[in-house]
């Protein structure tokens, strides 16, 4: 195996260092998202605590377990009932998938909110989130969103971050923290691969799988009295 490594290998010098050249600009090139990600980020992550007040947090969709929010939907969606009782946010923009009768994530999100005491009449559905990138481009075309607090978890808020931000959303990235378990590592690596079509996102611009006209959800729900939306919390 060692001599037929060494017969591959560039027999020049001249030869050995563009072999070297060539593998470290394919090693820039492949961090090249990932950097970007994380500059265009930067400056914009907080905590419940310290994040800066907006109208909207846009909250992602993060699968459905027998029609329930998987726990880390469900911890997305407790950070953002969070952020609506301690006034940092006044509509709940929730964005996921329904791209089937028989599944339907921003209606269990909603579901979900309810129960744990935010008003239904602050929660907006926006039913064609089906990537990251949809969910920011149809938050600022469609629900004509322009400043935001984004919820997700904290291996995912910088994409979340950097796109929302090249899609026109002024956004700052609360990062919901997990414990280090398989999943977080599946989903940060994950991330590695989702920077590159991230950048092309961010570089092409495309419009999302579903568009759609103008909705008017979010405009009307910040217009409503808060004493006219106020619902009891539920048992969960």
């Amino acid at each position: 195996m060692t001599a037929r490594l060494t017969r591959l290998m560039p027999r020049t010098t001249w030869a050995r260092r563009r072999t070297v050249q060539a593998v470290m600009l394919g090693v820039v090139l492949a961090l090249a998202p990932v950097t970007w990600m994380h500059t265009a980020a930067a400056g914009k992550l907080r905590t419940t605590a310290d994040v800066p007040a907006r109208d909207v947090a846009v909250v992602f969709g993060a699968g459905l377990w027998n029609g329930r929010p998987t726990p880390y939907l469900a911890h997305r969606l407790d950070t953002a009932a969070e952020l609506y009782r301690e006034g940092k946010v006044r509509v709940l923009l929730v964005t996921g998938d329904n791209s089937r009768t028989a599944y339907d994530e921003p209606s269990a999100m909603r579901a979900y909110l309810t129960e744990r005491g935010v008003p239904d009449g602050r929660i907006v559905s926006d039913y064609a989130g089906f990537d990251t990138w949809d969910s920011c481009v149809r938050a600022k075309k469609v629900f004509g969103v322009d400043r935001a607090v984004l919820v997700t978890q904290d291996f995912h808020i910088k994409r979340a971050v950097a796109l929302c931000g090249r899609a026109g959303v002024d956004a700052y990235g609360v990062g919901v923290p997990e414990p280090r378990d398989g999943t977080w590592y599946y989903g940060t690596t994950r991330e590695l691969f989702a920077a590159s079509k991230a950048a092309l996102d961010a570089g092409l611009r495309p419009d999302p799988r579903f568009l759609g006209p103008e909705e008017t959800g979010v405009t009307e729900a910040l217009a409503s009295p808060d004493r006219a939306l106020a619902t009891p919390p539920q048992q969960p």
